[in-house]
């Protein structure tokens, strides 16, 4: 297992960013012309969340790299050797992979309306069919469980921080969301809110 896992991971990893952002990025951009990526470098609470997201995305990547160097390397990482079971490791695999086929279906059903952050320029239509009639943010919440996931697959305490930070940054991110959703749909997000759940 830990073979396979060592030559697995960084490949399952630039799949998830494939199809978790790039390609949806590049589906909006063909069909709108919108760059769909709003993140900016503002001195402002949007932008900073999106700086810690891509700082997240990075320390994942360097976990999952140091890994498969193998060596002293991982080492540091502080491995949690009580979780390292093979029926732990199975069930973060199972997650990290359930988690990329939700993230992806939501973000099909998202069609044009995808954005990474807040677009104040463009109006995105208000989906609330498929996983969104189930979930108000069907996206955040595959993100949290993928990261769960990982930290099964390997659980340190860098991985065990990245659950936490994860989960904390996107509930700030959800709260700025929900204030600009509810200031561009007015009434009708009030009624979605009112019948679906901000997670599940």
């Amino acid at each position: 297992m830990e073979l396979f896992l060592r030559a697995y991971l960084p490949a399952y990893l630039v799949l998830y960013l494939l199809m978790a952002f790039l390609l949806p990025t590049w589906r909006t951009w063909k069909k709108t012309g919108i760059n769909p990526v709003t993140f900016g470098q503002k001195d402002n609470a949007h932008d900073y969340i999106g700086f810690v997201m891509k700082l997240l995305i990075v320390l994942l990547f360097v976990v999952v790299v140091s890994h498969s160097a193998g060596g002293r390397i991982y080492s540091y990482s502080s491995p949690i050797a009580f979780l390292q079971r093979y029926w732990i490791c199975i069930t973060g695999l199972v997650l990290i992979h359930l988690s990329l086929v939700w993230i992806s279906i939501a973000q099909f059903q998202m069609s044009t309306s995808w954005r990474i952050g807040i677009d104040v320029e463009h109006k995105a239509a208000l989906k609330t069919t498929g996983l969104f009639s189930v979930s108000r943010n069907p996206v955040f919440l595959g993100m949290m469980i993928s990261m769960l996931g990982m930290f099964l697959v390997l659980p340190n305490a860098i991985t065990f921080c990245l659950v936490l930070l994860t989960y904390f940054v996107i509930q700030i991110q959800i709260r700025l969301e929900e204030a600009f959703l509810e200031q561009q749909h007015g009434e009708a997000y009030i009624r979605y809110k009112k019948t679906v759940r901000r997670l599940i």
